[in-house]
């Protein structure tokens, strides 16, 4: 079992608000100045700028580069193109179109499927890139409901083991589903991965130093903050999802936090409301304990797809499951408004709660 914690009066903050997600960055800029190679205080203030790409606001905050952040929006982009589920010219939708017939894609997109591929083996059917069969029926703007026969019909095309990634010719690899109807859905797992790779995008092709990243509820840190403090990042309070009141602070010398929750895309149809987080067992939004949960870890990729699949496993089995993977936490919030923590929370995050 995560260990409980008890609940406090919730202050009301106001910060850089993390695409309306789960997550607030802290005001990195503000009495802030970089370093110089020395250690050195140059007095250089960050630059800043945001994009809106995979559905939401993404925004970047980056010491030593001025010119990094157009890199950086231009490579969202450039992953939008790439893996957006609605899009007819991604990667994702021409091979979720191409019934069953291997399908040329960018390395990236081989190499994202590759990589969630391993963690729906690790998950055991708590995770399923296949969703889409599903997911793809529902409409959380429009408030679309599918029918019992048709999620029934749908959950016969979800199952990850008929996914083929063939990267022979790396520069050219492909991808088949054994299932002709078979749909690839990678938002669960997206954005955490698009994170790393803009993370790894600094390293290599800027003279950044220091930078703090959101995509939504993915928030990732490259290097260490300028001035030597931890890098802050508070979490939201998801019984307020559109204001700015916070269960706590988490702080941290860097790697990444993803939060999930319920609150993020739902609607109301005949007195019952339905969520976007759906099980890929059921078809239907998870019947869980949790109302939100933010994973803390060094990479956004594990921190995406671990956030998901622990909301499908509950609370009592998601302390478990997050505490077999090393310098991996998480923090709950739960529906019945209390907090539970795995057993590393305190020791990577060093949590004040509000």
């Amino acid at each position: 079992m995560p260990r409980q914690t008890s609940r406090t009066p919730m202050l009301s903050r106001r910060g850089l608000l993390a695409g309306g997600a789960g997550l607030v960055m802290a005001a990195l800029a503000a009495g802030c100045s970089s370093q110089d190679a020395t250690g050195g205080d140059s007095g250089q203030e960050p630059a800043t700028s945001s994009t809106f790409a995979f559905d939401t606001y993404c925004t970047f905050t980056v010491y030593g580069d001025a010119t990094a952040p157009a890199l950086l929006a231009r490579e969202c982009a450039r992953y939008d193109g790439l893996f957006d589920l609605y899009s007819d010219e991604s990667d994702i939708a021409r091979v979720n179109a191409a019934g069953g017939a291997p399908t040329e894609v960018d390395p990236d997109t081989a190499d994202i499927v590759r990589q969630a591929l391993a963690w729906c083996e690790q998950a055991d059917g708590l995770f399923d890139i296949t969703i889409g069969a599903v997911s793809t029926l529902w409409d959380f703007e429009e408030g679309v409901r599918p029918d019992d026969d048709a999620i029934a019909e749908a959950l016969t095309h979800v199952g990850w083991r008929g996914v083929a990634v063939d990267d022979t010719d790396p520069e050219h690899p492909t991808i088949t589903l054994a299932d002709p109807l078979a749909k690839l859905d990678l938002g669960g797992i997206a954005k955490g991965y698009i994170a790393d790779r803009l993370c790894r995008t600094l390293g290599e092709e800027t003279s950044a130093t220091a930078a703090a990243l959101s995509l939504g509820g993915n928030i990732a840190y490259f290097g260490s903050k300028p001035d030597g403090s931890p890098w802050e990042t508070g979490i939201r309070d998801p019984n307020d999802p559109g204001g700015s009141t916070l269960v706590g602070t988490a702080s941290t010398s860097g790697g990444s936090l993803v939060t999930s929750g319920l609150y993020e895309r739902t609607f109301t149809l005949d007195g019952a409301t339905y969520w976007h987080i759906l099980d890929p067992r059921t078809g239907m939004p998870v019947e869980t304990d949790i109302a939100s949960v933010t994973v803390c870890c060094p990479s956004s990729t594990q921190a995406d797809a671990l956030s998901t699949t622990l909301f499908v496993a509950g609370s009592a089995r998601a302390s478990q499951l997050v505490d077999a993977y090393d310098d991996t936490a998480a923090y709950f919030v739960l529906r019945d408004d209390s907090t539970a923590e795995s057993s590393r929370w305190q020791d990577l995050t060093d949590f004040a709660a509000a």
